[in-house]
Order: C-alpha cells, then structure tokens, then sequence
C-alpha cells in the first residue's frame, strides 16, 4: 500500500547547516569554515567561556536544585535580569510595572512567540511584517509561518556596502499604518551593518509617523561592540519614545550556550495591565506548544546576570570574544589591501559583530568553496570567528585570487 504521506515533498536543507555538513566531510587540509555563526577561538575551537564554566560548577554544587517543571513563562530571576540587560535597570517601562517576558527556545523561540502571538491578537487582521533585505532566512520562515504576510524593506546598499538608509524610510513611510516591522538591534545579520544613533532617532520618527510596531530581534548584546548598554542604544531609545514593543533575545552568542537554547521574549506595554493580558496570552500558547522552557541555560544565565563578580567577569568574557572579531576584520583588510585585491575593503572593518557581507558575488563564493575549500554563503556572507592569525592570510589569498580572475 502507499503512503498516506506519498505525495509530501522534500524540503531543502537549510543553507547554513548543509554549508556545514559539507565542511565537515572535506578532507582538505587547510579548510575553513566561515559559514555558521559561532564564535571559535585562535585555534578554530568552540570556546566554552570561562564564567559559564564557574557557573556550572556552581550550580552542580548546589544540592537544592532539581529537575522539577519550571513554571510556563519559566525562570522568574532570569526573566528579569534579562530585562533589565536589554532595557537598562533604570528604565520606565520597568519602574511603570509595563515591561514583562516570556522565557523561550532561544531568540528563535522568543521571534515565534512573538510572532503567533501577534497573528492572533494583532488588531489589524490585514498587517504585514517588514524584514530587512537581505535578512536571517528564519525571520521570513517564522512570520510566514505563523500567516502573516511578510515584505522587505532595503537594507543594504551594494553601492556603497553600508546602510540604505533613504530606502528604509521611505518603505516605513509607504507601508499601512500599523505595520510589524523587524528591526536588528545590533550586528545586523548578514550584514554587520548598524544604523548609527542619529540614524537610529530617523527610524523612530518615521514609524512613530506611521503608528509601526517595533519588533527587536537581538542576539548579539555585548558581543557586537563589547559593551552591553551601547549594544542596546536602539532598543532603549524606542522604550524613551514610548513605543509599546516586542524584544527577542538569545544567549546563544554571548554567553556561548548554543546548544542550551537560553532566550526571552521582553514586552513593553502601554501599562501593567496590557502587559498582563499579553504574557498571558504568551502562557497559553506555550503551554499548548512547549509546555515550559528548559531550566539548564536560563539558571546559568541568571546566576551570571545576578552577581556581581560573575557580571563583571561575563563582561571580561566579551570583550575577549568581540576584540578578537574586530582583530580579524583588521588583519582581512590588511592583508586584502596589502596584495591589492580590486575594490574597496574598509567595510569590512565598518561593520560590526559576527559577520561580514563581504560583496563577493555568487560566482565568486562559489569559487572559494569550489577550488579553495573556503566555506562560505552564497551572498558572500562570512563568519569572521572562522579568521584566525593561521588561516586569514590564506583566505585573503583566495578572495584575492577569486576577484581577479572573475
């Protein structure tokens, strides 16, 4: 007999971890892997930091903990230290009683939250959701997902590898009043693009204009520029300027709990009671979807984010993590400039956090992964933590050699 399930087709393999797959079954010596986003360390090694290493000792010391449910929105001291991380303790919203959260399946989890949320309780039925373009491919999947229609707004500008800032407002001015739109705090992926401050006030102007939602994907607070509050200029500023908003954020990359899927959904409300009603809502769907969030990386997080001595060494942690990034976006161009690779390379150094859109073309990535053994997406997209002092010579080499020859 058939399958019921016949007629189902094959999804493709998600890009990055296909990039992967592939990495890892090349036996060329000299490989390198610049796709997945995941911090490595001089020697190419995963790096477990080295304050979650004395906060698992910790916590495996502690003979009151168990294996009990968390509660449906989850651990109550890391939701609010996560707020406080992302809003600044000294926030209104947080004084007023109008922020809450929601602890989620990492900044993933905290965008679906978010997003199911608003195709159910969203007033304006007919709303679409505005991404960057380019973007994370999971913003569109999710948004779709959840059936609401998703558009684009310009992001990056080819011509001059930075911001499209024109582009941006005029889509804000042009989009129904009432639109979602999906905003990058900080580390804009895949570009390594941020809007500066003034820019950052253009923006807010232009969606208070149009009565925009503001949806905040963070997952790079403190490890973009290696300072927490500047990271979160932009969030901190549309709290300032009233904006009721959604705030996803994952401790994958700045703490390195990859695998452990720490993250929270922050809400800012127009009042306590607004407030209330939405993490309610939340509950409800996570407890029909998820039931409740796991307990290993929040306690980690929390112990960290709620000490003072831990604090202070997480924050040692990332400036490690984001000194060496921008020590490899130094040496790329260095040594870009140095063979005198065509084009100009100084946006690789304007950029910030974990990538680089690097302007490669698709033929020329193709290229580096074909005949060089360097990984890397198509849009020429790279993960700078895949540079180190031993392979970035090799890999400017290639680029080098790919933008001549093409």
């Amino acid at each position: 007999m058939a399958s019921v399930f016949e007629n189902v087709a094959a999804a493709p393999a998600d890009v990055i971890f296909a990039l992967t797959a592939d990495y890892k079954a090349d036996t060329f010596a000299d490989k390198v892997n610049l796709g997945i986003g995941a911090y490595r360390t001089e020697e190419g090694k995963p790096w477990v930091l080295p304050v979650v290493r004395k906060a698992n000792q910790i916590l495996v010391d502690d003979g009151t903990l168990d294996h009990e449910y968390l509660p449906i929105l989850g651990l109550d001291t890391f939701r609010k230290a996560a707020i406080n991380l992302i809003l600044g303790a000294d926030s209104a919203a947080i004084a007023d009683g109008r922020a809450g959260s929601a602890q989620c399946i990492s900044g993933t989890g905290a965008v679906y939250a978010g997003a199911y949320f608003l195709s159910k309780h969203y007033p304006n039925k007919n709303v679409a959701c505005y991404i960057s373009k380019p973007t994370w491919a999971n913003h569109r999947a999710i948004f779709e997902g959840v059936g609401i229609p998703v558009h684009e707004y310009p992001y990056w500008n080819p011509a001059t590898k930075g911001l499209d800032l024109d582009g941006m407002l005029q889509t804000m001015q042009d989009a129904p009043n009432g639109s979602i739109f999906l905003l990058h705090p900080c580390a804009h992926n895949p570009t390594g693009v941020d809007p500066t401050p003034e820019q950052w006030e253009k923006i807010a102007d232009a969606m208070k204009a149009k009565g925009h939602f503001a949806f905040f994907d963070t997952a790079y607070q403190g490890f973009a520029s290696g300072s927490l509050d500047k990271d979160a200029y932009s969030v901190r500023y549309f709290a300032k300027r009233g904006f009721e908003m959604f705030i996803a954020q994952s401790f994958s990359k700045n703490f390195g709990l990859y695998s452990e899927r720490a993250g929270n959904l922050t809400i800012v409300a127009k009042s306590p009671e607004v407030k209330n009603r939405i993490e309610s809502q939340i509950a409800k769907a996570q407890r029909a979807n998820i039931s409740n969030p796991p307990a290993y990386g929040a306690r980690i997080v929390s112990l960290v984010l709620n000490d003072g001595t831990l604090y202070k060494e997480w924050e040692d942690n990332l400036t490690t993590m984001s000194d060496r990034i921008k020590l490899m976006r130094q040496e790329l161009v260095d040594e870009l400039t140095r063979l005198g690779t065509p084009g100009t390379w100084n946006h690789i150094t304007d950029q910030i956090g974990m990538f680089s859109f690097t302007g490669l073309n698709v033929t020329q990535s193709k290229a580096l992964k074909e005949k060089y053994h360097i990984y890397l997406t198509e849009n020429g997209r790279i993960s700078m933590a895949g540079l180190n002092t031993k392979n970035v010579k090799y890999v400017a080499k290639a680029v080098h050699e790919v933008v001549t020859s093409q």
